[in-house]
């Protein structure tokens, strides 16, 4: 790719339609600092941006990579200027003086999304989460000034939050993109197999596969509960325990219904329901 002169803007991105409102989970939302939501609010842009490309079912494994490629070198060049969302992430990262690292991890998971299709085994999909997942919370964090302390309950949370996600939407995945976040060490030990996810309903097996999971994700939840405790920041402290709220309900919700058959969203009183819960739990003792 080429460099742009800085009235160039032949943008490599290619949105996808989704934005914040399409999220499980609450995104620089009004319990954040006004100040700092609009830093949140361009994280997350950029994030989109790049996730979209990694989900783009036009573009092959190696023009994803480098376009993403391209992402992360727009964050410290000033002079790339076909790539709209780095525009306002690197002058972000300049006024609040936050690593770009976060940036970057985010784009080594994108990158695996384009070239890698299965996990082995439950260690390898928390290595990716430790790249799509924790580098969210972990620049929030450091934009209301939390340190690394914060990071195992952050950690926890945020990569409980992202197989939340591959449960929902593991139908999707492999149907769309052969995508399977399914570890195929808990999948074969279920006797299941990754063509179960292409029927209608889940199988016994795939319906004990997601169960293990889920089992998974309960000790990670406990160690979630602690994250509003280490914030200081009133807001911040009662969006995180709104989120672990919101991921408990979702868990059980999972264990419910059929990502398959069912689109396993929170409904709007369950939702209203989880904020007062969380806010409430964010000042107990």
């Amino acid at each position: 790719m080429e460099r742009t002169g800085p009235g160039e803007m032949n943008s490599i991105e290619t949105p996808s339609g989704k934005n914040r409102g399409t999220e499980n989970f609450p995104v620089g939302s009004l319990m954040i600092r006004p100040d700092l939501r609009r830093h949140v609010h361009v994280f997350y842009t950029f994030a989109r941006a790049a996730d979209d490309i990694s989900d783009n079912p036009l573009l092959d494994s190696g023009l994803k990579t480098a376009r993403l490629d391209r992402f992360a070198a727009a964050l410290a060049d000033e002079t790339i200027n076909d790539v709209p969302s780095a525009i306002p992430m690197r002058e972000s990262l300049k006024e609040t003086g936050i690593t770009p690292q976060h940036c970057l991890d985010l784009l080594t998971a994108f990158k695996r999304d384009a070239t890698k299709l299965r996990y082995q085994d439950w260690a390898d999909l928390m290595d990716y989460c430790r790249y799509s997942a924790s580098p969210v919370g972990r620049y929030v964090l450091a934009l209301h000034g939390i340190g690394e302390e914060a990071w195992p309950a952050n950690d926890a949370l945020c990569s409980a939050l992202q197989v939340i996600n591959h449960i929902q939407d593991c139908a999707e995945d492999y149907r769309k993109m052969d995508r399977v976040y399914i570890p195929q060490d808990i999948l074969a030990a279920n006797g299941g197999k990754v063509e179960d996810l292409s029927a209608g309903t889940s199988s016994p097996a795939l319906r004990s596969a997601l169960d293990a999971m889920l089992d998974k994700l309960d000790p990670m939840l406990a160690i979630a509960r602690g994250l509003p405790r280490s914030v200081s920041d009133a807001r911040l402290k009662m969006e995180t325990s709104v989120i672990c709220v919101l991921a408990e309900k979702l868990t059980e919700l999972l264990r419910k219904r059929d990502p398959l058959r069912d689109n396993v969203k929170l409904g709007k009183v369950a939702v209203m329901a989880s904020f007062a819960v969380g806010i409430l739990r964010a000042w107990r003792p």
